[in-house]
């Protein structure tokens, strides 16, 4: 495990993949696999272990909550609202959650432990964590964090071979029209009406789209820039060491190296593969019902990598085309595939009587 957390480290630091991650889920790797004791939970008096305090944070959904704050607080909802319909192609990428859940069960997993797992399949960190603790699945905390965040750092990776075997040299050079400009009337209405619709149909996302929405209005409002830039900047970094830091002190070697670790990080990528075509697939389908309006490699950016995927969609299309910009297009779908896998996983909650 200190091989692993080490090769986790070069892949941050030589490679750049997500460092403000894999820099503090690498180091928190190393410490607990060097000194055990360090998420040692406190017992006949005596203290705890440092890091166990800070998961016990993660347990409570307290830090992928104010995560989701500084990422609403980082994110321009414009693209989504000038175009509702990347609403549809943010929902087609969670197929692949659904996808992985079934096959988690066939796998031998139970049926909350599937849904945990199946969340990787949306590239979002926050949201396995959040989901794995709500549903008591804390024994497998660790892997799944572990894949959700190496799957958001290999986006660039993963996703350009499948997006570019399931459409042809034409589709990628699909130029699309400008969006229309965004009010700020608009830009503030939008986070009170998700949050009211959302929470409302499914209370159990309230926590994550709640902070989501509210980091978004700190952001749109225009009255409170103190707030945003604390929430998008200092807030967010110091929740990202606790939350890195502790998430990778929970693989240690005894808990680390299992079967089922390895069955957790196969399904991640099966998901997050299948996340992907069904986003491509779909931009597919709008094309065709757009008349060739659409370009499919948007859909790819459904997963809620956010703005990895967006760009890995700008990336692949301008490789086809110099002079196309997808950038904006495919941020609609980006931050779709965000309030999705949170829909996604309020779902879970419902099914299984989580409040």
């Amino acid at each position: 495990m200190i091989v692993v957390a080490l090769f986790f480290m070069y892949l941050a630091i030589a490679k750049e993949y997500e460092p403000l991650l894999l820099v503090p889920i690498s180091f928190g790797m190393l410490l607990v696999n060097i000194y055990p004791d360090i998420m040692k939970a406190p017992a006949d008096g005596s203290a705890g272990g440092l890091l166990h305090y800070f998961y016990l944070l993660d347990e409570w959904a307290i830090m992928p909550s104010l995560i989701f704050m500084g990422v609403g607080a980082m994110t321009d909802f414009g693209p989504l609202i000038a175009n509702p319909r990347s609403f549809l192609l943010g929902a087609a990428a969670q197929f692949g959650i659904y996808g992985a859940y079934f096959m988690a069960i066939l796998l031998g997993f139970n049926d909350k432990a599937a849904a945990a797992i199946s969340i990787i399949g949306g590239a979002d960190g926050p949201t396995s964590i959040f989901l794995a603790s709500k549903l008591g699945q804390t024994e497998y905390m660790g892997p799944i964090a572990v894949a959700a965040y190496s799957y958001m750092s290999l986006v660039p990776i993963i996703q350009p071979p499948i997006m570019k075997l399931l459409t042809t040299e034409e589709e990628r050079k699909i130029k699309m029209e400008q969006l229309r400009p965004v009010s700020k009337l608009e830009r503030i209405l939008f986070p009170i009406i998700v949050t009211i619709v959302v929470s409302m149909l499914l209370p159990t996302t309230a926590p994550l789209v709640g902070m989501l929405m509210l980091g978004n209005l700190f952001r749109e409002s225009g009255v409170v820039r103190q707030l945003s830039e604390t929430a998008s900047n200092a807030l967010m970094y110091i929740v990202v060491i606790l939350l890195g830091t502790s998430v990778g002190a929970t693989t240690s070697a005894e808990a680390f190296l299992k079967l089922d670790t390895l069955k957790i990080v196969a399904l991640g990528l099966i998901a997050f593969s299948i996340g992907t075509a069904a986003g491509v697939l779909f931009g597919k389908l709008m094309k065709k019902l757009t008349h060739g309006k659409v370009n499919p490699l948007i859909g790819s950016a459904g997963v809620s990598a956010v703005p990895m995927a967006a760009r890995v969609s700008q990336k692949v299309g301008s490789e086809a085309d110099p002079t196309n910009f997808l950038l904006m297009h495919a941020m609609g779908p980006n931050v779709a595939g965000v309030i999705g896998t949170a829909v996604a996983a309020g779902t879970f909650m419902a099914i299984f009587g989580i409040v």
